[in-house]
């Protein structure tokens, strides 16, 4: 049974690229179906960041802390120089303070705990990629927050500590919890519940995507030039979040794998948690450039990392 589920688990892994922008379309055309759902948005995700987590260990943190810079390069391009690019970049393109705050608040996010599955396929280190998600994941309540009033300021007004609170929620303590039960466990459990609940984790973030994009869907023109605009704007700066991290591991004359697992974490955005605060928090227009990274961000990470790492 256990080989069945991780086979289901696998197929699943590789149609990401495919279920995600799926599952966007479902939401926008279907909104009457899985408006319903989107109380229980928190709920499911958590679950979601529970699956992700549960392989995780304190102990790869000591590990990855003997040669602390490739996660200083991360941190430098995912929190410092691309919020910065976004913010520069659509201020120059939109005349819309929502769309602009949509770009901060998207390259402001924690790093996608499916990057662990990148860094897999492309035989990156996986101790460095699970322990880029892990601090990333856990800073998240202070830095998104942080980040979106820095650079944006007076200019839009927020709720941050109902943000603070949802990420605690959808990450943080779910993350915590699957730390321990590993840990303590000395890994029975994750043997134990994982080959069932990744799948389940994956029907889970199709939920959540279809139910977030339900929200935004009287808002969502195709025939409005925005929708582009903000489309093509999401792919230049997701590929140059890639290519900051190869030129930073360069820099740091990281092995082929450290540099690999830099690439995937700088370039990779958990773009469900941070649409689900979109949602709660901001004006619609806010929405649409994690709505649009929902739909590239995978294509463009499956291009990306075969011009850039090229592994078999």
């Amino acid at each position: 049974m256990n080989n069945s589920l991780i086979k289901i688990n696998s197929f699943l892994d590789r149609m990401i690229p495919v279920t995600t922008p799926l599952a966007v379309a479902l939401g926008l055309f279907f909104p009457h179906i899985f408006i319903h759902i989107r109380p229980f948005v928190i709920f499911l995700f958590g679950i979601m960041t529970f699956s992700g987590a549960l392989r995780l260990t304190a102990r790869e943190l000591g590990e990855t802390a003997k040669s602390p810079a490739p996660i200083l390069f991360f941190f430098l391009t995912a929190h410092i120089l691309m919020p910065l690019a976004a913010l520069s970049s659509s201020s120059i393109v939109f005349d819309n303070i929502d769309v602009i705050t949509g770009f901060v608040l998207l390259f402001a996010g924690p790093t996608a705990v499916s990057g662990f599955i990148w860094v897999s396929i492309f035989k990156g280190d996986k101790a460095l990629g699970l322990t880029f998600i892990l601090l990333d994941t856990l800073l998240a309540p202070i830095v998104v927050p942080a980040t979106i009033s820095i650079l944006m300021g007076a200019k839009v007004t927020m709720d941050m500590s109902g943000i603070a609170i949802s990420l605690i929620f959808m990450v943080v303590l779910p993350t915590v919890i699957a730390v321990a039960l590993n840990e303590t466990s000395r890994g029975k459990i994750p043997a134990c519940f994982c080959p069932w609940l990744d799948p389940f984790a994956k029907l889970c973030l199709f939920t959540v995507i279809a139910a977030n994009s339900s929200a935004v869907s009287p808002f969502v023109r195709f025939s409005d030039p925005l929708f582009w605009q903000v489309a093509g704007l999401c792919v230049l700066l997701t590929t140059c979040g890639f290519l900051i991290s190869k030129i930073f591991g360069k820099i740091g004359k990281c092995s082929d794998q450290k540099s690999t697992s830099l690439i995937i974490a700088g370039g990779l955005r958990n773009n469900s948690a941070v649409m689900t605060i979109a949602v709660a928090f901001f004006p619609e227009a806010a929405v649409l450039p994690t709505l649009l990274s929902l739909i590239i961000q995978q294509t463009v990470a499956a291009i990306m990392g075969k011009l850039i790492i090229r592994k078999d």
